[in-house]
Order: structure tokens, then C-alpha cells, then sequence
């Protein structure tokens, strides 16, 4: 598919809740730069499998993960993986957007102030203007920083958590149907925003929304049942697809 190596590498993962496994069997390689769309019925892994690229499973007791995940070739379940780090590294944008109760500016700075970051308040400054700006929310709020995030809308919310996780400098942006409480218009917007995203940043995205993932992706997987069915291109996937369920799925027939 690529010359340039996997930004994720997925070996043969199976995922466990107590004694209930969740995912099966799953192997796929996530490219640099990449936009990459998970789809599925509800219940089939796709926000399971997101939430291993970045441990967010690992705040759940009783969670076990079997097989690899490499991370640039660097297994991410080592027990000297630096679990904040790696979130530093792969940054999560969820469903529902979720400013923190303070201000614009500080929601912007909330993870390099954490991180330590910064030696200086223009520094600061320079960080939370150039994700804002990359959120396609500068020209928005610029001349009010100091405005309560939660008074923004749903779309510029959302935008305000990508900023945040952008402050950060992550390699990859992983996206939990983080359009899906928004309207037509916002949603354009956030995907207008992955398009350009892209450029710099790893995307995995999960989505319901067929059309969503054929616009936005280059690769996309189908999920069913805990496991991958089939990955491979998009516009392969969505066109010439290799297996019979797979194009059941897309065209209405299943799911």
C-alpha cells in the first residue's frame, strides 16, 4: 500500500472484558497521514479497538489485551510504556464534545500547562493560536479567549477539543464518531478540518455514517462481530469490495 512504514502496527490482537472477548483476531496496518475509517453496526468493536490505540481500555477492570501493537515498531502494552506519554502521542476526540468549564484559551493550554511544555506565557500564547488556528476555530474566537468554552456551540466545541488535543503535538488523532452529535453544517466543518488535518497528523476515525467514511477516508475496515472483515482502500472497499458481507453492509442490506 505504502513505502513508508505503519504508523500503527495491529498483530493478531484480541481484546477481553473479564471473560468476554471483544475483538478477535485483529490485524491491520494504520498509515502515516492517513485518514482511517472503522465501520460496523453498533456493538462490533470499532470504539473497543480505537480505545486499545491509545490504552483509554486500560481505565476499565477486568480488561486484557492479547496480541501486538506497535507504535512507530514499539510495542505500546510493554510495562515501560509510559501511558501518559502514549496519550500525549495519540490524542482521543470523543463523541459528545467536552470542553472543560473554563475558558477558551485555557481549554488550548490545559495539556502543554500539564506536560510542562512551555518556559514562557508568550510561548503559551504562540502554542493555543497555532491549534486554534489548525481547528479552524481561530478566526472564531480570537477576540474573546477569555469566553467560557461551554458557551460556544456544539461545532465550535468540538473543534475546541480538537485544538486541545492538537496543543499537544501528537503523531496520531483518534476520532470516537466525533461528529455524530452535531448538524449537517458543523459536521462539514469537522470533516473539511480532517481533510486538512491530514497533512500533518495520523487520523483514525470510528463513524456510522457511510458517506462520512467514504468522503473523508483513504482506508477503511469493516468491523462485525468483534472482528475485521475486510480493510483495504476506500474507494476499494466502498466499490469492489472482497467479501460478500462487507458489501451487504455498505449497501444497506446488513447492519
Amino acid at each position: 500500500m505504502s513505502e513508508k512504514p505503519p504508523a500503527f502496527s495491529v498483530q493478531n490482537l484480541h481484546f477481553y472484558y473479564g471473560s468476554s472477548r471483544a475483538l478477535s483476531d485483529i490485524s491491520m496496518d494504520i498509515l502515516p497521514r492517513k485518514v482511517t475509517a472503522l465501520i460496523g453496526p453498533s456493538g462490533c468493536g470499532k470504539s473497543t479497538f480505537l480505545r486499545c490505540l491509545n490504552r483509554m481500555n486500560d481505565t476499565i477492570p477486568g480488561t486484557r489485551v492479547e496480541g501486538k501493537i506497535l507504535l512507530n515498531g514499539q510495542d505500546i502494552y510493554t510495562l515501560e510504556t509510559d501511558v501518559v506519554m502514549l496519550r500525549q502521542r495519540v490524542g482521543m476526540v470523543f463523541q459528545k464534545p467536552n470542553p472543560f468549564p473554563q475558558s477558551i484559551y485555557d481549554n488550548a493550554a490545559f495539556g502543554p500547562r500539564v506536560l510542562n511544555m512551555v518556559k514562557s506565557r508568550k510561548q503559551l500564547d504562540e502554542i493555543v493560536e497555532r491549534s486554534l488556528r489548525q481547528a479552524a476555530l481561530w478566526e472564531d474566537v480570537k477576540d474573546d479567549l477569555k469566553r467560557d468554552a461551554l458557551n460556544l456551540s456544539l461545532g465550535q466545541q468540538q473543534r475546541l477539543c480538537i485544538a486541545r488535543v492538537i496543543a499537544v503535538q501528537p503523531e496520531v488523532i483518534l476520532m470516537d464518531e466525533s461528529t455524530s452529535a452535531l448538524d449537517p453544517i458543523a459536521t462539514l466543518k469537522i470533516e473539511e478540518l480532517i481533510s486538512e488535518l491530514k497533512e500533518e497528523y495520523t487520523i483514525v476515525i470510528v463513524t456510522h455514517n457511510m458517506q462520512q467514511a467514504a468522503r473523508v477516508s483513504d482506508f477503511a475496515g469493516l468491523f462485525w462481530l468483534g472482528e475485521l472483515i475486510e480493510f483495504d482502500a476506500t474507494e476499494k472497499l466502498f466499490t469492489r469490495p472482497a467479501r460478500e458481507l462487507t458489501e451487504a453492509y455498505i449497501t444497506g442490506r446488513m447492519g
